[in-house]
């Protein structure tokens, strides 16, 4: 019997992640397309699987590329900051934009993995956020923002720069980490 279980046990190690996984995107896929599908393609006699997907990425590229001209920068320009003069939707957006463009824009944040000493003989896996907080009146401190284990939240920590110390890994290694709860083994730096 324990044989069975340990079989079992197995095969569900193997099976979780990858159902998981393709739950994830067949829900993603689905949601995409009932809402692009009828929008665009409403007039197709047949549903073709995947369309609305394939569409938002082709639609999102090209967005990419119509804003990335110089042509059209002083209208997204303009357009950003007329969305930063509405009270509520100010808050909303900037603190999207912001959070997008630490993970992919020009301006990345969670490049400088540490870990920093909360307690004595506590550490947590973390990134330098910013160095310099002379705007806020504080001295001698960082920021480091410190990730949440399977999840999209994290905490930011004002430190004191003695308790950090840099990690010599790939930061998306170190966000692994972190995130998986340490579960995910971290990838050795090739030289």
């Amino acid at each position: 019997m324990k044989t069975i279980l340990n079989y079992f046990l197995r095969g569900l190690l193997f099976i979780f992640p990858l159902y998981a996984t393709v739950f994830v995107i067949v829900v993603l896929v689905n949601w995409l397309d009932s809402a692009v599908n009828p929008i665009l393609f409403g007039w197709l006699p047949i549903h073709i699987p995947g369309l609305g997907l394939f569409t938002t990425i082709i639609f999102i590229a090209l967005l990419g590329f119509i804003i990335s001209t110089a042509l059209t920068r002083p209208i997204v320009t303009y357009f950003e900051s007329l969305l930063s003069k509405i009270p509520f939707i100010k808050i909303i957006y900037t603190a999207f934009k912001d959070f997008t463009e630490a993970f992919l824009g020009d301006k990345k944040k969670f490049n400088k993995p540490v870990i920093v000493t909360l307690t004595d003989g506590v550490d947590r896996i973390g990134f330098i956020t910013e160095r310099d907080l002379s705007i806020l009146n504080i001295e001698n401190r960082v920021a480091v923002y410190c990730p949440h284990s399977y999840n999209f939240s994290g905490n930011l920590f004002l430190v004191d720069p003695n308790r950090v110390k840099i990690l010599k890994i790939d930061p998306s290694e170190a966000m692994k980490f972190a995130v998986s709860a340490g579960v995910t083994q971290i990838e050795a730096i090739k030289s």
